[in-house]
């Protein structure tokens, strides 16, 4: 575990630049107001690959070995490697940073500690031991050092002014919410399919092509209005209005709940946050200024996984949690299982006898009809801050251009040149 943990990590420092950079590339090249319909395609992309990952993934647990989820990995790297360094011409001119080790490493440590605390807290240790409440003052200790020394370095890692930014603040809001509510509540979908309706982990993973069509039409759709319309903001209000529908109707999940009924609920769902996600950046982007433009679409997107990493930890605190309780009432003595390790393994609960079998599905239905209980205030809270998002014009030059013709404004000409 140590070793999948760190080789992970070292996926991540990977993952977490060419999520940010090829957001910030296409902020770059494309202006504000053309930018929605690329944003949506990029939305589409995203949705595919969110569906197909766990599709192949269960295809390869099925069929090869789970080996195969990392190997799967090195033919595409290389292929987005060659691609990249063939047809990814940029203007490109080397400017000297300090790279700001010391924001990096707090916030990183802070977050972790936090993080720790809605995993372990209720389960591996009590709320009130040493270990969590230690947890918990290191992550805000180190949270407040992190802001304490962002105010003083050169070129912070997170600069404070971006907060002064109306926008910029509401959209990281949103963004961290939305990250809860979204990668929080689906995770247990597949575990939902295959436990409950004794889906294999392909199937699960072709049940779930709704949502993915769901976000690619309301993701590409939006995109392609905004650029006639000028404006985004009603775009996020519908978005998370639709998720939060989504999320009341996920509370209606049986034991013998259709997947028509299933598909049409996770539709509702990808539709929310088809409208939401790129959007939301696109306003970001739209409204900070240029010298900010990689340093916030960073910000919002790190907001997002932050948000997403917490709603794993609280939502599966609370089924471990819920499901215990459930098994206790439904199956005499069996309020010590070890939940983990039976929400881990669908094969095993189709193995039981029947009447154990069906007592474990409907207690699994309760505890997460409490996960999505839990959720739906969360992503209400959404709508209140998609309201608070701002409608600001979008601008019709690219970045690129913008800081061209702010440093020298004989260079407009050829860099209107690349961008078209």
């Amino acid at each position: 575990m140590g070793q999948l943990i760190a080789f992970r990590a070292v996926q991540g420092l990977g993952a977490g630049g060419l999520l940010t950079l090829s957001l910030t590339i296409v902020a770059d090249v494309v202006s504000p107001a053309q930018r929605g319909r690329y944003q949506g395609y990029f939305g589409g992309v995203f949705a595919t690959a969110s569906v197909a990952g766990p599709l192949l993934g269960g295809f390869f647990v099925d069929h090869l070995s789970w080996r195969w989820v990392f190997y799967i990995n090195l033919p595409l790297g290389i292929a987005a490697l060659l691609v990249t360094g063939a047809v990814l011409n940029l203007p490109f001119q080397r400017r000297d940073h300090q790279i700001d080790y010391l924001g990096a490493a707090t916030l990183t440590a802070g977050i972790s500690a936090l993080l720790l605390v809605t995993v372990w807290g209720g389960s591996q240790y009590d709320w009130t031991s040493p270990v969590i409440i230690g947890l918990a003052v290191a992550g805000v200790a180190l949270l407040a050092v992190c802001l304490w020394w962002e105010r003083r370095v050169p070129e912070p890692i997170l600069p404070p002014r971006l907060f002064k930014n109306h926008i910029f603040s509401v959209s990281s809001a949103l963004m961290f919410t939305l990250g809860i509510v979204m990668f929080g509540a689906i995770i247990f979908l597949p575990v939902y399919l295959q436990l409950v309706h004794g889906a294999t982990a392909t199937a699960s993973g072709l049940l779930l092509i709704p949502m993915m069509v769901g976000v690619l039409c309301a993701s590409i759709g939006s995109g392609r209005l905004i650029v006639h319309m000028g404006r985004y903001r009603i775009f996020p209000i519908i978005g998370t209005s639709l998720m939060t529908f989504g999320m009341f109707l996920l509370l209606h999940l049986e034991v013998d709940t259709s997947y028509v009924v299933f598909s049409l609920f996770i539709l509702v769902l990808g539709a929310g946050m088809g409208l939401c996600m790129q959007n939301v950046i696109l306003a970001t982007q739209n409204a900070v200024d240029p010298r900010d433009l990689g340093t916030a679409t960073s910000a919002v997107t790190f907001f997002r996984s932050s948000g997403g990493a917490f709603g794993t930890a609280l939502f599966g605190a609370i089924l471990s949690t819920r499901l215990a309780y459930w098994l206790g009432q439904l199956i005499p003595g069996a309020g010590n299982v070890d939940t983990d390790k039976l929400v881990g393994s669908p094969d095993r609960v189709r193995d039981l006898p029947p009447g154990i079998k069906n007592s474990v599905q409907e207690a699994f239905v309760h505890a997460l009809h409490t996960v999505f209980l839990v959720g739906l205030p969360l992503a209400a809270l959404t709508i209140v801050l998609a309201l608070m998002l701002k409608d600001v014009k979008l601008r019709g030059t690219s970045a690129l251009a913008e800081t061209a013709q702010l440093e020298n404004p004989e260079a407009i000409e050829p860099v209107g040149a690349v961008i078209d």
